[in-house]
C-alpha cells in the first residue's frame, strides 16, 4: 500500500509499504477513505524528530471502512463505516472506567513514561503506524473504532478521531460560567472549533490569531476576533474588550511553538541539529516550548480564571511565571483528549443536517494522498488559506 512517511526534518514522503494485517485477535484493519493532516503533526514536522525513525508511518485522523476484523472484535464487521480516535484504548482497564482513555492502562508507553499509545505518533506514543495511508490497523478495535452512518461526505464525521472531542474537552476543561466568556489562542482547526462549541454553548467567544483567513473563518461563525498582527499587546486588547478584566477563562490551542518565543526556537533549532541518539534524552531530560502563547493566557485570563490547554507542549524544562500564576489564583488543567469521552456530546451535532458546529466548513483543501509533501508543505507555511487539509487515498 501507499503510506506517507517521515525520512527527516520538512521530508515527508508517500512511499510503498506492506499492507497491514490482523495481528491479535482484537484487531482490525480499515480501507481508509480520508485522513486529516492535524496541527500536531506539523511538530514531528519540524520540532520532534529525535523521537522518529525513518519510514515512520504518520497521521491520526482517519475515518474510512472496515476491511477485516480480529476473532475477539464484535462491536464492528466488515463493511462498516468508522472514524478511528487517534487515543488507542482498551475501554476496560482502571483509566478507561474513569473515561480517562487518553491514559488506558493497557496501552500505556511504560518504557517512555508516558500515557496512551497513539496513532502515527513518536516513540514516545509507541510508534504505531498511522492512518495517512490506504489501509491502517486498529488495535483495540473492539472499543475505539466509532461506527458512523453512511452517506454523508467524510467531513461530517472524520473530525470526531480529533478535532471535535480534543476541542469539546478543551472547552470543558475550561469551566467557562454560565454566560461567561473565553478568549481563544489560536484559530487553527482546533481553535476554530473550541470557539464554535463554545458559542454554541452559549459563552461569549474572542479568537486571537494573526492569519487573516483564520479571523474570516472564525468572524464566519459569530466570533468576535483580535489579530494578533495588528498589537504588540494581546492581553491588553483582551482586557479592553472586558472592562479591564480579562475573560473567565483561556483556551490555549496553540502550544510548543507559538510565534513571539526567539530564546526556545534557538534551543529548539539547535537541539533538531543533533544526532537522534543525543536530542532525544536530551529533550526528554530538557527541553525548552516556546511559552509566548501561555504566558498570552496567563496575562489574558481574568484573576481566578481558568487556563485550558489543548495545544501540544514538550518541554521538560520551562520556565513558568509562577508568583503571577498564584498571585492571580489561576487554575489550570490541560491534557491529551479522551476521545470516546466526548463522543455521546458530539454524535449529535455531526449527525444533524443544520450542521451546527460547520463542520462543513473547516476542511479548505482536499488532496490526494499522494501530493502529501505538497500538502505538509502549505500547511506549515500556511500558504494558500490552508487551514485544514484532508489526504484521500
Amino acid at each position: 500500500m501507499k503510506a506517507v512517511t517521515w525520512h527527516g526534518k520538512r521530508d515527508v514522503r508517500v512511499e510503498e509499504v506492506p499492507d497491514p494485517a490482523i495481528k491479535e485477535p482484537n484487531d482490525a484493519v480499515i480501507r481508509v477513505t480520508s485522513s486529516g493532516i492535524c496541527g500536531s503533526d506539523l511538530h514531528l514536522y519540524e520540532v520532534l524528530g529525535p523521537f522518529m525513525a525513518e519510514g515512520d508511518i504518520l497521521g491520526h485522523e482517519p475515518i474510512g471502512v472496515v476491511e477485516a476484523v480480529g476473532a475477539a472484535v464484535t462491536t464492528i464487521k466488515p463493511g462498516d463505516r468508522v472514524v478511528i480516535p487517534f487515543t488507542i484504548s482498551c475501554g476496560h482497564c482502571h483509566m478507561c472506567g474513569l473515561e480517562l482513555y487518553a491514559q488506558c492502562e493497557t496501552t500505556q508507553v511504560k518504557e517512555q513514561g508516558m500515557g496512551a499509545a497513539l496513532f502515527g505518533y513518536t516513540k514516545l506514543y509507541g510508534q504505531v503506524p498511522g492512518g495517512q495511508a490506504e489501509f491502517l490497523r486498529v488495535p483495540e478495535a473492539q472499543f475505539g473504532p466509532i461506527k458512523v452512518p453512511e452517506g454523508p461526505p467524510d467531513e461530517r464525521f472524520v473530525f470526531l478521531s480529533d478535532v471535535l472531542p480534543t476541542a469539546w474537552q478543551a472547552v470543558a476543561y475550561a469551566h467557562i460560567p454560565d454566560g461567561g466568556s473565553v478568549t481563544v489562542l489560536g484559530l487553527g482547526p482546533i481553535g476554530q472549533m473550541c470557539a464554535r462549541i463554545a458559542r454554541h454553548l452559549g459563552h461569549r467567544v474572542i479568537g486571537v490569531d494573526g492569519v487573516t483567513e483564520r479571523l474570516e473563518m472564525a468572524r464566519r461563525h459569530g466570533i468576535e476576533v483580535v489579530d494578533a498582527s495588528e498589537t504588540t499587546d494581546v492581553p491588553g486588547a483582551i482586557r479592553d474588550l472586558t472592562s479591564g478584566r480579562g475573560t473567565d477563562s483561556v483556551i490555549d490551542a496553540v502550544g510548543m511553538e507559538a510565534h513571539g518565543s526567539p530564546a526556545a526556537k534557538i534551543a529548539q533549532t539547535l537541539t533538531g541539529l543533533l544526532p537522534g541518539a543525543v536530542a532525544a534524552p536530551l529533550m526528554s531530560h530538557a527541553g525548552v516550548d516556546r511559552l509566548a502563547a501561555l504566558n498570552q493566557a496567563i496575562d489574558s485570563v481574568r484573576r481566578g480564571g481558568v487556563i485550558s490547554v489543548i495545544g501540544v507542549y514538550g518541554g521538560m524544562t520551562d520556565p513558568l511565571p509562577m508568583l503571577r500564576m498564584f498571585d492571580k489564583g489561576i487554575t489550570l488543567r490541560m491534557g491529551q483528549a479522551h476521545v470516546r469521552r466526548w463522543i455521546s456530546r458530539l454524535m449529535p451535532l455531526v449527525t444533524d443536517d443544520a450542521d451546527p458546529l460547520g463542520v462543513m466548513d473547516l476542511t479548505t483543501h482536499r488532496m490526494p494522498l499522494a501530493e502529501a509533501p505538497q500538502a505538509y508543505d502549505m500547511f506549515q507555511k500556511k500558504s494558500d488559506g490552508a487551514i485544514k487539509i484532508l489526504l484521500q487515498p
